[in-house]
């Protein structure tokens, strides 16, 4: 039995199980020795069925049947029931209120189970007790008590999996023929098991040191591999050549005075790490993180203000030129964002001799227009292109429409790009690497990502954070909404919309569950929330649907008509008054009069994800307000939700929410292509830098890996990278 070779050679399977292997990316042997067990079962805790007492909390081992869906008490309430059997005895075990159960579990298998001993007509049994599968191997030997439980998917069940791993492990030879790719000098820096071990210890742990051991070692290659391949990015981008920009923070004066707010400290801190990167000779490649009106445009701005104001070297005659200057690139993930930094931009350096212009699928624009010198004003895409191919057009700003062949740029030396997390890197590459001189790079987010995180995911790029709010920015009045309190959050809001303010109404999905399916939960959904808002409760005002199942140019309109204002021929009205949307709404839209914002279903969000969302309502001059419904009265879910109105920011909500919440609930983290193991190793911060100064050591020392081909065949493969585990 060799690594590579197919289960489907090696092993007798069934369609449904070749259906549910594809589906979890396993195809050969090596990939099912890396899907890795979620959690681990302990049959040492096991009580035998003959000691149960009365009020007891016991854990059971055995084998189950006499599964069927019943009702108690009077035929009113629904149940399901079945009977587990030991070597000592039988007891019958009851689930109230669920009786799904006798549906999901199958007949005759091994399971465990943990819950508490009742006693009815002098009989013992078993009341909603938690239920599990667990492997037969278990009910034949005591060789060791802990037991793998795998990501299970319809057709592949975790006791299969773990027989076909045991069966791979006694193949002789197999698991003598890995090769660790991990170089041996880390291993022992770090006391991390060899690949060998760990397989066998994460598999087949004889105790939870040695489960603990081999899952911090694939944690940790995890993000070694990350950090890698990023560094390996970092110093590939280092190594090419970009215009130098001589400016300093007095030559920003001229632009910064002109701010609509004070800079803050965080903003000329953010502001000098640029200009430094500026003057290096090799392309900047940093991210700026910031909240929601934390002024990331400013910054943004300032980095366009160094570039316009500088001229273009000429190689051929060993001078800067006396004309023209160098150009930006400035890249946004939607229409409406564009046009809304295209007028931010106009804002800026409107008192400047700086051509600025738009390009979208819609059309172009350019600013200052001979027509209209305060204003913009529309022009054909090909007079366009040729303005920017001469270098007239010193920033261009745009969507994906900026990386398209017909896009040729004299001098570019600039590239930002907004909500970058937004843009896959090939595309955000090919914004860079189509020059001969490489632009430099600035990539822009309102997401808050933890520290560990953002060293992790951004490794390639150097960090700057704006971490404090421009002064007499007004804080957005916070309140946790419990069931009762509905009434009074309804009527505070309509207050705020007869003084012809805008609401969103965040719900956590589109439409109403199946009430079929006895696993539906009840959240709120967007199209069932809008009919009963205006139905029930805002019958007077003007309500719009938005959700990611909507056509872009359907999304795009509606944007459009919530952010516009109302005219003399609307009588001054909203063409929207209120909008209901998942959480798809565009991150920095610009509605300044949108000042109230309802999330439904709040403990379903992350604190992090709550906090950006009401961030939206942060645009205005108006006092916002958010108000966070929560469908529980639980304590420790309250508590949590408080945090948002004790936090600083938005990286203190990141940080808590990383700690406090279980690495599998960070479902947004998915996008990512981390695994639960590797968020695991995301908490440890110390685990984090370790990583990263080992890649960046190992890349300093050999960039192309020459020296260590393993190294090398993992990072080009990235099937070979993948860690299955759901």
């Amino acid at each position: 039995m060799k690594l590579e070779d197919k289960l489907t050679e090696v092993f007798r399977i069934l369609p449904a199980q070749a259906s549910a292997l594809k589906k979890l990316g396993i195809i050969s042997i090596k990939d099912l020795l890396y899907h890795f067990p979620t959690r681990y079962g302990d049959s040492a805790q096991v009580t035998s069925i003959n000691n149960l007492h009365k009020g007891d909390t016991s854990v059971i081992f055995g084998r189950i049947s006499g599964l069927k869906m019943s009702k108690a008490f009077h035929k009113k309430i629904p149940m399901a029931e079945g009977v587990i059997e030991d070597d000592t005895g039988k007891i019958k075990i009851v689930w109230f209120h669920q009786a799904y159960l006798a549906k999901m579990i199958t007949e005759d298998s091994n399971v465990r189970v943990e819950g508490k001993v009742s006693e009815r007509n002098n009989r013992l049994y078993l009341s909603n007790p938690k239920i599990e599968k667990a492997p037969d191997l278990f009910t034949q030997t005591n060789t060791h008590s802990l037991y793998p439980i795998y990501p299970e998917t319809r057709g592949l069940t975790s006791n299969w999996i773990y027989h076909k791993i045991q069966n791979i492990f006694m193949s002789r030879g197999t698991l003598d023929t890995l090769i660790d790719p991990i170089p041996e000098n880390i291993l022992k820096t770090y006391n991390l098991p060899n690949l060998r071990t760990s397989l066998i210890y994460i598999h087949t742990p004889q105790k939870e040191i040695h489960a603990k051991a081999a899952r911090k070692r694939f944690a940790f290659e995890e993000i070694f591999f990350i950090q890698l391949e990023r560094q390996k990015s970092r110093h590939e981008f280092k190594e090419q050549n970009a215009f130098v920009i001589e400016k300093n923070m007095n030559d920003m004066e001229k632009l910064i005075k002109h701010f609509p707010f004070k800079a803050t400290n965080a903003q000329n801190r953010s502001i000098q790490h640029i200009l430094d990167d500026f003057h290096r000779g090799h392309p900047m490649s940093r991210l700026l993180e910031g909240d929601v009106g934390s002024g990331k445009t400013a910054v943004a701005a300032a980095a366009v203000y160094a570039i316009a104001t500088s001229k273009p070297f000429d190689f051929a005659q060993g001078r800067l030129q006396t004309f023209g200057s160098l150009q930006t690139a400035y890249m946004a993930p939607t229409e409406i964002l564009a046009q809304q930094h295209f007028e931010s931009f106009i804002k800026y350096f409107s008192h400047l001799p700086i051509n600025i212009a738009l390009i979208t699928g819609s059309g172009c624009r350019k600013f200052p227009s001979k027509i209209n010198p305060d204003g913009w004003t529309n022009i054909s895409r090909a007079q366009l292109l040729k303005w920017v191919a001469s270098g007239e057009i010193a920033v261009l700003i745009g969507t994906h429409a900026l990386i398209e062949k017909g896009v040729k740029f004299k001098h570019l030396a600039l590239a930002i790009v907004d909500e970058q997390h937004r843009f896959g890197t090939a595309q955000r590459q090919k914004l860079v690497n189509k020059h001969e001189i490489t632009p430099h790079l600035l990539s822009m987010t309102a997401t808050p990502i933890p520290r560990t995180l953002a060293l992790t995911l951004y490794g390639d790029l150097d960090l700057s954070l704006l971490d404090e709010m421009p002064i007499g920015r007004k804080k957005i009045m916070t309140e946790i909404i419990t069931p009762e309190k509905r009434g009074e959050a309804y009527e505070k809001i309509r207050e705020e919309l007869k003084a012809g303010r805008q609401l969103y109404v965040i719900c956590p999905r589109i439409d109403e569950p199946d009430p079929t399916k006895e696993l539906a939960v009840l959240t709120k959904s967007v199209k069932e929330e809008a009919r009963r808002l205006k139905k029930e409760i805002f019958p007077e005002y003007e309500i719009e649907i938005l959700h990611s199942k909507m056509r872009p140019a359907e999304k795009e309109k509606i944007m459009l008509d919530f952010s516009a204002k109302g005219g003399s021929a609307s009588g001054g009205k909203n063409k929207i008054d209120i909008l209901v949307a998942t959480s798809v709404v565009e991150v920095g839209v610009n509605v300044e009069n949108a000042s109230l914002i309802v999330i439904e279903g709040a403990e379903r969000f992350g604190l992090a994800q709550l906090h950006q969302l009401r961030g939206r309502v942060l645009r205005g001059t108006h006092q916002s307000y958010c108000f966070i419904f929560a469908d529980t009265r639980s304590p420790k879910t309250i508590e949590r939700l408080e945090a948002l109105k004790t936090a600083k920011n938005g990286f203190e909500l990141a940080e808590f929410d990383l700690a406090q919440r279980g690495a599998g609930e960070l479902r947004g983290i998915k996008q990512w292509g981390i695994s639960d193991l590797g968020m695991e190793a995301i908490k440890n911060i110390k685990m984090v830098e370790a990583a990263r100064i080992e890649a960046t050591k190992l890349i300093k020392a050999d960039p192309t890996l020459s020296k260590f081909p393993l190294l090398k065949e993992r990072l080009n493969s990235s099937a070979s990278t993948k860690i299955h585990f759901e």
